[in-house]
């Protein structure tokens, strides 16, 4: 390939050379292989100096760097384990394979090697190596050893890489998905049942937030990608399952920050014949769960070790209307009028389209006013009712629902209601917001409302970023850092 370094052009040439000998530098299988912690702790049981001629290992992984001195030369393997320090003698492999080896060998390339436990004379765990195979030729050199992929957005398009030169990051994602994991165990636990519902709709709701769109063949029409999964779930209640949550990607047409991304990861789960308080101390419970799971992941991490403190319960409360009226000096904010609101956030510097809903000048309101001072993890409840079309009436605060957000380091981590199951009360919900043509309006589901009438038990549900609950479990700043394969633009 013309574009292709000197370096790499080399590796290409060793790469015909074993192949005109007739060996694969591509082989199928290594098979019996074990770990490295395995090896190192057979090795470890040893003497200084000394080797288990009795015990054979086989190990497979990474080549990160070899090093000669003279008739031997030791070379480092790292695989999901760790690494261990491969002993190679010219002995052992005979004087022609020993160079060969030598020759052929570069950092990055993947290896199997078999032979025998032993610890080096300054205490490292090693295997005294009597056969070695080629598995996989690297063509491209690794990063650097000590600085990796500086460039960030290298890191992002090029993921692949990030993982193979950072033990770190990939400690960080091991983490990710083991927490994931303990999100669904104790969902489980608790009776809820896991479902799957469309990532393609008619018209994708639940949500105030712009919509991916599509077309289906099929259908012969316009489909939109979900932006949240709670009006399928909630007709699940309707059906007779009670107590049911997914955990799945969401979809939403907006930019990649530090905290939002395009694509990511949503767990929502509906409770019949509870409320929001009954939501709140399982989300209380769930989190004590995942900042135990957390700090046995990382206790290394004085990160993820706060995090794990921080997500313990009890945690701070605030109500919205009392706290954003403190903060902001401005009184009696539920009897001030559209026009009014949106004069108060003008003066706070929103942008938001003139038409918008009466809540949606609340919100960022709060959002100017209270949200940068709510670092610790912290409940903000019984919002204004013109911000939430989905949730029920609070019981006893007029103008108001009972609904919960779970704010940490500023960011918010989840929003839960009472839910609202009278069917003539949402569809006039849906029909206000219908009013209005701001950016962040709830789009009308017409067959949502028709599930309603069938009747719905009263219930509580929750919606939680599972990428921002892991970012805050960690110590991540940026949700980039906690996405595989975040979106990036092209070159």
């Amino acid at each position: 390939m013309t574009d292709e370094t000197p370096l790499e052009h080399e590796r290409r040439e060793k790469i015909a050379r074993w192949r005109a000998a007739g060996r694969e530098p591509y082989p199928w299988s290594f098979v019996g292989r074990e770990t490295t912690d395995r090896v190192r702790a057979a090795a470890s049981a040893l003497a200084p100096g000394d080797h288990d001629a009795e015990t054979s290992c086989r190990v497979a992984g990474r080549l990160k760097a070899t090093r000669l001195h003279g008739r031997t030369a030791f070379a480092d393997l790292e695989d999901r384990a760790g690494s261990i320090q491969l002993i190679l003698r010219a002995d052992a492999l005979g004087e022609e394979a020993f160079r060969a080896w030598l020759r052929d060998l570069d950092p990055g390339d993947i290896v199997g090697a078999e032979g025998h436990p032993a610890l080096s004379k300054s205490r490292e765990p090693s295997l005294e190596v009597g056969q070695l195979t080629l598995l996989a030729k690297a063509i491209a050199p690794p990063p650097e050893k000590f600085h990796g992929l500086v460039d960030v957005e290298e890191r992002l398009r090029r993921r692949y890489v990030d993982l193979l030169a950072s033990a770190e990051a990939r400690e960080r994602f091991r983490s990710r998905t083991l927490l994931v994991r303990e999100m669904r165990r104790f969902l489980d636990a608790h009776g809820f049942l896991e479902v799957e519902t469309p990532i393609l709709l008619p018209v994708a709701s639940g949500a105030a937030a712009a919509p991916f769109v599509t077309r289906s063949n099929y259908l012969d029409g316009e489909v939109q990608l979900r932006i949240a999964l709670e009006l399928p779930l909630k007709r699940l209640l309707v059906g007779g399952l009670e107590r049911v949550y997914e955990l799945g990607r969401t979809f939403r047409n907006e930019d990649l920050d530090s905290t939002h991304a395009p694509e990511f990861t949503e767990l929502e789960a509906y409770w019949a014949y509870a409320d929001y308080h009954d939501m709140r101390r399982l989300v209380e419970r769930l989190f004590e769960h995942l900042a135990d799971r957390a700090a046995e992941l990382r206790p290394d991490s004085p990160e993820a070790v706060r995090g794990a403190r921080d997500f313990r319960p009890p945690f701070a409360t605030v109500d919205f209307v009392e706290e954003l009226e403190r903060r902001s000096g401005i009184p009696d904010l539920l009897g001030k009028s559209r026009e009014e609101l949106r004069a108060l956030a003008r003066a706070a510097g929103s942008t938001v389209p003139d038409d918008s809903p009466a809540g949606t000048f609340l919100e960022k309101l709060f959002e100017h006013y209270v949200e940068p001072h709510l670092e610790a993890l912290t409940f903000v409840v019984d919002h204004p009712a013109a911000t939430t079309p989905l949730a029920k009436r609070h019981r006893s605060k007029p103008g108001r629902v009972e609904r919960f957000e779970m704010f940490y380091r500023t960011v918010e981590l989840g929003n839960a209601y009472t839910e609202l199951n009278d069917p003539d009360e949402q569809e006039r919900r849906f029909r206000e917001q219908l009013g209005a043509r701001g950016a962040d309006v709830y789009a009308y589901d017409a067959d949502f409302v028709e599930a309603l009438r069938y009747g719905m038990p009263p219930a509580t549900g929750i919606g939680l970023g599972v990428d921002r609950v892991v970012m805050g479990l960690l110590g991540v700043a940026s949700i980039k850092d906690v996405l595989l394969f975040p979106p990036v633009r092209q070159r």
